[in-house]
């Protein structure tokens, strides 16, 4: 064995560092960000989000938010009158269409230059014509001249009906609330079905021949 005593330690090493001891507050602060931990937080989430009530996030449900809590407003009505004081309406009805035009009177009604006892004989046809007058209570009140031209006396006195109405509301707005549940404001839009090829009419069949 060697006799060689052991060499010093060297000046080149570092001395032991001290660590101090933590601190009240940084107790605290290490305490709080262990509580917002990634766990805590999403375990938190869901519970705030069931108790907190539903926002809209998009901009459509805002509107349609708005829109239910405004009233609707519809679109008003102006009076038309021409130099002459009359209004004008266009009434259509099967193939018939018809002009009319009305002003204040007493109560006459001519159709293409005749009147309408002589133009329409049948009674339930001038019954027709006359609805919107009995409706908004101006038999009396109003002077009525109309032009028609096509399809039959049926479909043409639907067309007046339909265009005196209109020309009700253009000479007394007020009139459409009274007009507009009767339908006649509304253009009736039943006509016959066209023929068929291979049918005697539009859905009726030739006569079965057996033989």
């Amino acid at each position: 064995m060697s006799d060689t005593p052991p060499s010093p330690p060297s000046s080149e090493t570092a001395p032991e560092s001290k660590e101090t001891p933590p601190t009240a507050d940084a107790k605290t602060a290490s305490a709080d960000e262990s509580a917002k931990s990634p766990t805590a937080a999403a375990s938190e989430t869901p519970a705030k989000q069931a108790d907190a009530p539903a926002k809209p996030t998009d901009a459509s449900d805002k509107q349609a938010e708005a829109s239910a809590a405004q009233p609707v407003v519809y679109k008003e009505r102006l009076q038309k009158k021409d130099a002459q004081g009359r209004s004008y309406g266009t009434g259509r009805r099967k193939n018939a269409v018809a002009r009319v035009w009305l002003k204040a009177g007493s109560g006459k009604i001519r159709v293409n230059g005749r009147d309408e006892t002589v133009y329409f004989g049948r009674p339930v046809l001038r019954m027709i014509l006359r609805q919107p007058l009995a409706a908004a209570n101006r038999q009396t009140e109003l002077d009525i001249e109309c032009s028609v031209r096509g399809g039959g006396l049926s479909g043409q006195a639907g067309a007046v009906r339909h265009g005196l109405a209109r020309a009700l509301v253009a000479f007394d707005p007020p009139l459409a609330k009274t007009l507009k549940p009767g339908r006649f404001l509304t253009r009736d839009s039943r006509a016959v079905e066209r023929k068929k090829y291979g049918r005697r009419k539009a859905r009726r069949s030739f006569q079965f021949s057996k033989r």
